[in-house]
């Protein structure tokens, strides 16, 4: 079964699919678009590409854990994919992703500007990693 992991921006969508075993991140790629219809249309394109079974989508809670305007349009948008694709979507805490994902480019050597083009697919990873291991945990 394969999983994918979606950072859902306003301007970038950060995408992660997880191998054949399920077990680790495979492909990652980033949507630049700032059209739902077309970060829908490119995800249907990989989900059919790789055979994705389940979707991971980002859940941008409040570092207090409660939820603002943020959680709310992802919690929109998972209805959108479940609506669009008939697949189980699990919305995935994402709190601290995108810092983490600065963080593993800079360490790297990428300067910002390079950073700025990856960092919602890594971010995409990070939720993925999460996800797969909570899933192998069978929790």
């Amino acid at each position: 079964m394969r999983a994918m992991a979606i950072d859902y921006g306003d301007a970038h969508t950060g995408v992660a699919i997880s191998d054949l075993t399920g077990l680790v991140a495979g492909h990652t790629e980033t949507v630049h678009s700032r059209k739902q219809e077309e970060v829908l249309r490119r995800l249907g394109e990989l989900i059919g590409e790789y055979g994705v079974t389940e979707l991971a989508l980002g859940w941008p809670k409040n570092m207090d854990g409660s939820l603002g305007p943020r959680a709310e349009k992802a919690e929109a948008f998972a209805k959108e994919l479940e609506k669009t694709f008939g697949l189980p979507v699990k919305l995935w805490d994402e709190r601290r992703t995108t810092v983490d994902a600065h963080n593993i480019l800079a360490s790297a050597g990428k300067n910002a500007k390079k950073r700025k083009k990856t960092v919602d697919a890594v971010a995409a990873a990070l939720i993925l990693e999460g996800y797969l291991t909570y899933r192998r945990e069978g929790r």
